[in-house]
């Protein structure tokens, strides 16, 4: 059976063809990234992406959002565009759709991928458990969280949450002083405030004015660009702590939803996988008082698989319609 699966975030929308064979396993095709500032709505960039296809497309959809899923109209968290479920299937001309949270299609992704699709971050360096709760989250445009059960014999129920949105709470004077800066323009200061892409950019104001430094305006892409190629020292010194406070938001998500493993995903997660072994992440999500050493033999992985929100989608609209263990 093939279908659409799609993948959209606060900037890009991923489509692809998810094929699923006869025992099971999953393949996609090649993704098809459209960004979402280009296109007025969701139909739209679907009439692009199957203009793109040669005019006809699979009559059945998955469709992950970066945000609720939940109600008569969808809004993004991080995008303008809206879904109207009751609408899909006339709007799009399909059969049959399945919506689910961006993070609950990378938690169906972690639950399906193979073991070496993971990178060992922190934690003994063993499989994820076949039993027991698996917390996911990542960073990227925002911080996406969710949950994963195992009970040991096949049997796995996925949850969504938005749990990225949970208080900021820091651990050392510096974190003090980025959250003070965010708070002059958000009230409230959540974990995405601080954990997620466009962060960076507060981060690197904060700690350049710890040093009395006059900072040029820049993007999120441009200090994470200085940061990972080493010609900027601030940038760095920014990446050192985002890695920080990433470390600290994925203890606290473990902690608060009883895991026996995390597992780290998003855009931006991927794209630091070769740098974030080597920070300080590991010695802060076991920065927990008198839980220490219980986090400290949680094993922590991240996923390589180059499209989990895509290969996530494709599960759990599998699972849920030919009840294939996801």
């Amino acid at each position: 059976m093939q279908i659409v699966a799609i993948d959209v975030g606060g900037t890009h929308a991923r489509f692809c063809i998810a094929t699923r064979s006869d025992d099971g396993t999953i393949t996609l095709d090649e993704p098809v990234t459209l960004e979402t500032e280009d296109h007025a709505s969701f139909q739209t960039a679907w009439e692009d992406y199957r203009e793109r296809q040669g005019g006809s497309l699979p009559d059945k959809v998955a469709i992950a959002i970066a945000g609720p899923v939940g109600g008569d109209v969808i809004r993004f968290t991080n995008n303008p565009w809206i879904i109207r479920p009751a609408l899909i299937r006339e709007k799009l001309g399909v059969s049959d759709y399945v919506l689910v949270n961006d993070f609950e299609a990378v938690a169906h992704a972690v639950s399906r991928a193979p073991e070496d699709q993971f990178l060992h971050l922190a934690g003994p360096d063993e499989p994820l458990p076949a039993s027991g709760t698996i917390s996911v989250l990542g960073p990227g445009t925002g911080l996406g969280v969710a949950w994963l059960w195992r009970n040991g014999k096949g049997l796995t129920h996925v949850q969504a949450t938005e749990g990225g949105h949970v208080d900021f709470a820091p651990l050392d004077p510096i974190e003090d002083a980025i959250l003070a800066r965010i708070r002059k323009t958000h009230t409230r200061v959540s974990a995405e405030r601080v954990v997620s892409g466009p962060a960076i950019v507060e981060i690197y104001a904060t700690l350049a004015a710890l040093e009395g430094k006059a900072v040029r305006e820049q993007d999120d892409v441009a200090i994470w660009t200085a940061a990972q190629d080493g010609s900027d020292s601030l940038a760095g010194a920014a990446m050192d702590r985002f890695a920080l406070s990433l470390g600290s938001v994925a203890g606290d998500t473990a902690l608060s939803q009883g895991a026996s493993a995390v597992v780290i995903a998003g855009g931006l997660g991927y794209r630091l996988r070769d740098y974030l072994p080597t920070s300080g992440f590991a010695e802060r999500f076991c920065a927990k008082g008198r839980f220490a050493g219980m986090m400290a033999r949680m094993p922590v992985k991240l996923i390589t698989h180059p499209q989990p929100g895509l290969f996530g989608a494709a599960a759990a609209f599998f699972q849920r319609h030919e009840g294939a263990a996801a």
